[in-house]
């Protein structure tokens, strides 16, 4: 994160059928707001957009619509979020027209693929991944440290990919999730790479780390304590991702459990919450 300039909001967003022709804009009121989680559950976006023309509100509502947004400061706009479109709506707001956009991430690998598997033999879950992700039409992503269990006596599975995924994730102590488009895979309470970002007061923090404590959602029953930090937009820092914290209260290196990210251009609101918990936890 060194050398990151917090000057000069910009945003890029690219919309449109897969497959067809889209549209981009970089200049219309937009504001937006999303969570982002490990979970095997889908992430959400919400966006709202001032004056689209009916052209694109057109294809806003087109079958299998996607949409990436981009934001960040001058030239350095890391990826937001991309998903599909699952609901568009347009109405008065005062003398000016607002688009709601709700997008979801994997909408379509997640919600409404169904693949078809078939091994003779020993497999290896690895190689059953890589089949599922490519049957899903997703690239997959796997943690530095992930490692893959054995089938001995072969597997076959029809239905839900998603289903399949979490199956064989199981079968090697491995968890899913979806993230902008790409199937990440990891240990449990793992981060996906040993890259580390800094946050701190020179970096973009905002005020100070505010510590928290998650309730357990496994079979532990063991409440972990993490730290909410808040810092000036920078959507590179992503789920999973290792962060060393460096503040007043609190040092150390966390992973990031969870991200919220929310902007307005004509608004005072350009940053990112970031829960951080102890990698493993």
């Amino acid at each position: 994160m060194a050398g990151y300039t917090n000057f000069g909001r910009s945003y890029r967003l690219i919309a449109g059928p897969a497959g067809g022709s889209g549209f981009e804009t970089t200049e219309l009121h937009i504001a937006f707001s999303l969570e982002k989680t490990d979970l095997e559950t889908s992430n959400t976006a919400r966006v709202e957009m001032w004056n689209l023309n009916d052209e694109h509100k057109a294809l806003l509502k087109a079958k299998n619509c996607a949409v990436a947004l981009y934001a960040g400061y001058g030239s350095v706009m890391p990826l937001v979020f991309a998903g599909g479109v699952s609901f568009v709506s347009t109405c008065p707001d005062g003398t000016d027209k607002k688009t709601t956009i709700e997008v979801e991430d994997g909408l379509i690998a997640t919600k409404d693929t169904y693949i078809t598997l078939s091994y003779s033999g020993k497999v290896n879950s690895k190689t059953i991944l890589d089949d599922i992700a490519g049957q899903m039409g997703v690239a997959v992503s796997y943690s530095y440290n992930a490692e893959f269990s054995d089938i001995p006596n072969g597997y076959s599975f029809v239905g839900l990919a998603k289903n399949a995924l979490s199956i064989i994730c199981n079968a090697s102590n491995l968890t899913w999730s979806i993230q902008n488009g790409v199937l990440q895979i990891k240990k449990p309470g793992d981060v996906m790479s040993q890259e580390v970002f800094v946050l701190s007061e020179e970096t973009g923090m905002i005020g100070f780390p505010q510590e928290i404590t998650v309730t357990a959602d496994d079979d532990s029953g063991k409440d972990v304590e993490g730290w909410d930090v808040e810092f000036l937009m920078n959507a590179a820092i992503g789920v999973d991702d290792y962060v060393y914290l460096k503040s007043k209260v609190v040092t150390g290196y966390f992973r990031v459990y969870s991200i919220e990210i929310e902007g307005d251009t004509d608004g005072s609101t350009w940053q990112c919450t970031a829960r951080l918990l102890e990698v493993g936890k």
